[in-house]
């Protein structure tokens, strides 16, 4: 058994990480802990746990990570504050065009936050960025969306990807999934040998799957999931395995309604088939939670979060 396959037999909670919607404070990352991925309580009193104070001196759609390359947490976020009443004609076309990113050893002490600025002159916006460890080529594949025009053609947001193996130094960015509508929100997870996008049109507001063998952007495939075909109005698509079972959670954001995350669960990501859950099944806690992520954690990890931000989780 490899060393990350055995660390995954320990995974006993989870730590989700968002931003939320109060004008003043909500553009930042906030800490939330559980221990069935139900049932989840707000750390830090419900206030951020990491801010920014450079680029937008905001941050969007953090996404955290467990480097298999170092032994260290990231988290990675768009620099992104619409509170500062720009717009988001300016966030598209002409703003947000760094990754703000922090990193850890323990998940409760964190680097000071550092932006880096995507090599990509023609880009009017870098959001949501994401990551997954591409087991091949031993580096992080790093993808977001960006704002692009080209020629003739009305401006289009495409996902672009990267690739670091220090979250400090990414190769030239190239064309990750380009479709005719607008592109953005995409989160990947591999179970077994195989691969599931997840990615927003932007067009529809609805989220799509597809799946493949391999993280090459042309060998993925269309996943029907009918329920996901007719809910509206969503973005920010996370998703996880439940430590204790073979069934995958499903998150996504239902923006348009300012309801917060509606969880839906499948034991077969390729079978095309989501339920979603009940009210009474789960509970968010006290914040309504915006485009983040989620991270199976140890129980040593979940009580050193505990400890460090002051919450007591049943």
């Amino acid at each position: 058994m490899s060393s990350d396959a055995w660390k995954e037999q320990l995974y006993k909670a989870y730590l989700f990480v968002y931003f939320t919607e109060d004008e003043e404070r909500g553009e930042q990352v906030y800490f939330s802990l559980s221990q069935d991925g139900l049932y989840w309580k707000d750390l830090n009193n419900g206030e951020p746990v990491l801010s920014s104070g450079i680029g937008e001196c905001g941050v969007r759609d953090p996404y955290i990570l467990r480097s298999s390359l170092d032994q260290k947490y990231y988290i990675i976020a768009t620099d992104l504050r619409m509170s500062n009443g720009k717009g988001w004609d300016v966030a598209q076309y002409s703003g947000s065009r760094a990754i703000i990113i922090w990193e850890s050893t323990d998940l409760v002490h964190w680097s000071k936050e550092r932006s880096i600025e995507i090599d990509l002159p023609e880009a009017g916006c870098v959001w949501a960025p994401e990551s997954i460890y591409d087991e091949k080529t031993k580096e992080h594949l790093v993808f977001w969306a960006s704002m692009i025009k080209r020629d003739e053609q009305p401006a289009k947001q495409i996902i672009y990807s990267s690739r670091t193996i220090d979250f400090m130094n990414f190769s030239k960015p190239e064309i990750y999934i380009e479709r005719d509508n607008h592109i953005i929100d995409t989160t990947i997870i591999k179970v077994r040998d195989v691969y599931y996008r997840f990615s927003k049109d932007e067009t529809k507001k609805c989220i799509t799957v597809e799946q493949s063998n391999s993280l090459v952007s042309s060998s993925f495939n269309t996943v029907h999931f009918p329920i996901l075909n007719n809910i509206f109005g969503v973005e920010g698509p996370a998703i996880f395995k439940y430590n204790d079972r073979n069934e995958w959670c499903l998150l996504i954001d239902q923006f348009a309604a300012n309801k917060g995350y509606l969880p839906l669960v499948t034991d077969n990501l390729s079978s095309g088939q989501f339920r979603i859950l009940n009210e009474h099944e789960y509970n968010f806690g006290d914040t309504l939670k915006r485009h983040g992520s989620v991270l199976n954690i140890t129980q040593a990890e979940f009580r050193a979060l505990e400890h460090a931000w002051g919450s007591s989780v049943q």
